[in-house]
């Protein structure tokens, strides 16, 4: 009996203009973790849309075998059937139905012709506990956190009798607390006979839990590493990732020229509606000409809640406070007035918010100042190209060209289209929300490169993350937030993640 659960051999799948993968050979043993790594765009997630039959065969070439079967699957339920599951990192859950509605969605437990609810809750209950969440099963989703989303899905999987679970950048969402109890998770389940793949760009993740590393770049299988018979570290990770030595993942300014304050929030609060209660107390901020301001906190500190009321208040909240830019105290009714006085919101949800899926990469570029490119209401369409064109090639975007649809692209590069879109529109302070979530290494890199640019050249950067190596590593000062308030303002280099941290966990 083969010690492998699955070998895929020889895949290689193409799309118009594009061959997403070349050859692919991978192979999992039977129980273990194995992670699954490179940079955006090098074909991961095909790879595992190929696995568990979102690409169903006859759109790809060579062969999977699963058990020693050879697999043809013609859709997800074929995969399914076989024992696979994936979990992707939008999660697929409904949030107005139940848990247990959710985790049985689409293979009902039935009496006859008819949903048997009470045996469906008595699963469904099994499942949650299994996957360690103590919680009603007639919870609504919506009512979850996203940590705890997380383990609905994977119950979910685990009632369909899974034995290869593939999940696609679990954490990234998640905090550093609801991280490190998935990958308990991941290695309780592993013991109870489930095989796990996991694709992560948190490398320190990686090292911490695989059993064995394979690592794709543009296509193609570079190696496969035993992460058991020998330890594997972040920095053999990164070199096969991006097949080069990066020896400092933060750039460091070669121009460090901070002026004055340029930007200012006093005694600001928010009240939302919605919640019924306030979400800013009293915020007290600045920021100064070519300074990168990082702002930590855990997720619900009113880290993203502050950007947003700064940001004109799209989402509606009662503030007060004031706002100064350039010493003048300013009044924004919409993102539009606070636009006009050169600030500018790089979303956490490219997806969601931040970009027009379903538009090319042109159009996303030039839609924050398209006023710019019109005369007499007209878009001269021959500057428009060269704009996006201009931004494709001044920070990289990897695409064939600006017709690309950006749902097409991957993450890294959707991210450098967002905050292509913000350059566009000329901004004095760049406000950065978890600028390198969902991204990898490389990708990263060049992001750093780009603010380090920016800031050099007179921007001011406000920068919102969950990576506190990350906010360490390239801030010249730290503000850290706690249950909407700051807790603590420090200068970078006199920072660390344990000080951060009791800042973070004030109340």
């Amino acid at each position: 009996m083969s010690e492998y659960i699955l070998e895929m051999k020889n895949i290689s799948k193409t799309f118009p203009g594009v061959k997403a993968l070349s050859n692919v050979n991978f192979k999992v043993k039977t129980g273990e973790i194995h992670c699954l790594v490179g940079e955006n765009g090098a074909g991961k997630s095909t790879l595992m849309k190929v696995l568990s039959g979102v690409y169903p065969y006859g759109t790809y070439e060579g062969n999977i075998i699963l058990n020693e079967e050879e697999q043809k699957y013609k859709g997800i339920a074929d995969s399914e059937a076989a024992g696979v599951a994936i979990i992707y990192q939008e999660l697929a859950l409904i949030p107005e139905l139940s848990l247990y509605e959710n985790i049985y969605f689409g293979h009902e437990i039935k009496k006859g012709m008819t949903v048997d609810w009470n045996e469906t809750i008595v699963k469904a209950s099994e499942m949650l506990k299994q996957v360690r969440l103590d919680v009603n099963p007639a919870t609504k989703v919506k009512d979850l956190s996203v940590g705890k989303q997380q383990l609905v899905e994977i119950a979910k999987a685990l009632s369909k009798n899974v034995k290869l679970l593939i999940l696609d950048e679990p954490t990234a969402a998640l905090n550093e607390d609801d991280s490190a109890n998935l990958l308990d998770l991941l290695r309780e389940l592993k013991t109870q006979g489930v095989t796990s793949i996991m694709i992560s760009h948190k490398l320190k993740e990686i090292v911490s839990i695989a059993d064995t590393v394979t690592v794709l770049r543009d296509g193609q299988t570079v190696c496969s590493m035993d992460a058991i018979e020998t330890k594997v570290t972040e920095q053999d990770i990164i070199k096969h990732m991006v097949g080069r030595e990066i020896n400092n993942i933060y750039p460091k300014r070669e121009n460090v020229k901070i002026g004055n304050v340029c930007f200012e929030v006093k005694n600001l609060t928010a009240y939302d509606p919605t919640l019924g209660r306030e979400i800013l107390h009293n915020v007290n901020l600045n920021v100064r000409k070519g300074e990168i301001i990082g702002i930590a906190g855990l997720m619900g500190a009113g880290r993203t809640e502050f950007a947003l009321s700064v940001f004109g208040n799209p989402k509606g909240y009662k503030v007060d406070g004031e706002i100064l830019v350039n010493g003048e105290n300013k009044v924004f009714h919409s993102p539009k007035d606070a636009i006009g006085a050169g600030i500018a919101y790089v979303t956490e949800d490219r997806k969601g918010n931040g970009l027009i899926l379903i538009d090319d990469i042109k159009h996303n570029i030039t839609i924050a100042n398209i006023n710019a490119l019109a005369k007499s209401s007209v878009i001269n369409e021959n500057e428009e190209i060269n704009v996006a064109n201009r931004y494709l090639e001044s920070i990289n975007i990897k695409a064939p060209s600006i017709e690309q649809c950006v749902g097409n692209l991957s993450g890294g590069n959707q991210q450098k289209v967002s905050i292509a879109k913000w350059l566009f529109a000329g901004p004095d302070l760049l406000i950065l929300d978890e600028p390198t979530r969902g991204i990898d290494v490389g990708a990263k890199f060049e992001i750093y490169s780009l603010m380090n640019k920016l800031v050099e050249q007179g921007m001011s950067i406000i920068m919102i993350s969950s990576e506190l190596l990350e906010v360490l590593g390239m801030s010249d000062r730290v503000y850290v937030m706690s249950n909407g308030k700051i807790t603590g303002e420090v200068a970078a280099d006199e920072a660390t993640e344990q000080g951060i941290m009791a800042m973070a966990t004030t109340i």
